[in-house]
């Protein structure tokens, strides 16, 4: 039989199911939407993930407090603060490879100003914490070095507590209390949105670190230590370099571990892709496993068709069709059944990713490799579920199927 006439007897046998046809593809229209759907909201959480990292800062690397001991029990990250102004002293002084540092102290309470009230974080920092953060004044100034070390009473707004203490309003210069403690405001950010923690970075109030330190938080420790390396390429030297200085700053012996922990950007950034890597993943093949499960479905009603078939396949060997011709016809109609249900549920998963950017909060980017791998797979599983119905029906013996009842 010509290729032609194979195909036209193959097209011919589904349209007489048509019903059967669309019900048997359905298994692979569900198997190829999963996994594009899956893969693509799985790429664009880690896009949005590599985003909100990079929205931290620039060549960001911070220093955050150690663990601390008792009985030989630790008592976590952070449970063990030596953070004081003389480290940040020190870093200004001995750095090579940072353009930038800032102390973060961190607060927090109820802020009364425009006639009502909003609680929120206060985080004292230096002047430099918004080129080390690339934040950027939306109304007012920063405040300087010389409020740092008279521990002014000034602060800059985030963009949300502004909009609840004073909406519709530029509020610089206007009055607040922070604990009650009176501020000037000299100062809006700019909106940031969520940092890659997910809390909002828009609602907060920056203060002159000394500030926040001494009228505040009450104490003499601050919380963290942010530092910009001078370039991308130089943060893991520069990394070091804080090592090496903090080290020496708490007295820290040659073979004694570090009393604090030191994280740079690339390196949050590399551990957040590798999760959303392997959670993109384990969606995919999860997904992929309906692929199979369509493929069985195929199988098991290709096997239907050759038994309801099979006096005709006994009238077409014996009016000459060789058992090839047999087995082509039947494995071409697996391949179309295959790739008709590939087509619609890439279809689909185009039509979803389409609903899912536009009226729901995730983000999915489509990936036309996973697309084009997704049509060849179903393909393929056509061919190799397709094959023993095929192989089944070439091999009937012409009498018997005649036969046949």
């Amino acid at each position: 039989m010509k290729s032609k006439n194979l195909f036209k007897v193959a097209f011919k046998s589904l349209l007489k199911a048509r019903m059967r046809s669309l019900l048997t593809t359905l298994g692979i229209i569900i198997g190829v939407s999963a996994v594009i759907i899956m893969v693509a909201v799985g790429e664009g959480a880690q896009r949005e993930i590599e985003e909100q990292i990079n929205s931290l800062g620039s060549n960001l690397i911070v220093i955050f407090p150690g663990a601390s001991r008792s009985g030989g029990v630790s008592r976590g990250a952070g449970s063990f603060n030596r953070f004081t102004m003389k480290d940040l002293e020190k870093i200004e002084e001995q750095a090579t490879l940072i353009k930038a540092v800032s102390p973060v102290v961190r607060s927090g309470g109820q802020v009364i100003g425009g006639g009502t009230n909003w609680n929120t974080g206060i985080y004292g920092v230096s002047p430099s914490y918004l080129e080390i953060r690339d934040w950027e004044l939306e109304y007012g100034e920063i405040f300087t070095e010389r409020d740092e070390r008279s521990r002014s009473k000034v602060c800059v707004l985030g963009s949300e507590v502004a909009e609840n203490l004073f909406p519709n309003q530029n509020p610089v210069g206007e009055m607040i209390r922070i604990v009650n403690t009176p501020f000037k405001v000299i100062g809006v950010l700019k909106e940031k949105g969520q940092s890659a923690m997910g809390s909002s970075n828009d609602d907060l109030i920056l203060a002159p670190s000394n500030t926040v330190l001494y009228r505040l938080s009450g104490g003499r420790y601050i919380h963290f230590i942010y530092a910009s390396a001078s370039s991308l390429e130089k943060i893991d030297a520069a990394q070091e370099e804080l090592r090496q200085i903090m080290r020496a700053a708490h007295n820290i012996d040659f073979g004694e571990d570090d009393d604090f922990t030191i994280r740079n950007q690339t390196e949050i950034t590399e551990a957040a892709s590798e999760s959303s890597e392997v959670m993109t993943m384990l969606l995919g093949s999860v997904a992929a496993v309906s692929l199979i499960v369509g493929g069985i479905g195929i199988m098991n009603i290709m096997l239907v068709s050759v038994t309801e078939r099979t006096r005709e396949i006994g009238i077409r060997l014996s009016i000459g069709a060789r058992g090839s011709d047999i087995l082509i016809q039947f494995l071409l109609e697996a391949i179309v059944l295959s790739l008709i249900g590939g087509i619609l549920g890439i279809l689909i998963s185009i039509f979803t990713i389409y609903l899912l950017n536009e009226y729901s909060t995730l983000t999915a980017e489509l990936n036309l490799f996973v697309v084009a791998f997704a049509l060849i797979f179903s393909g393929f599983v056509g061919v190799f579920f397709g094959f023993y119905p095929a192989r089944k029906a070439s091999a009937l013996n012409p009498i018997d199927a005649l036969r046949y009842e």
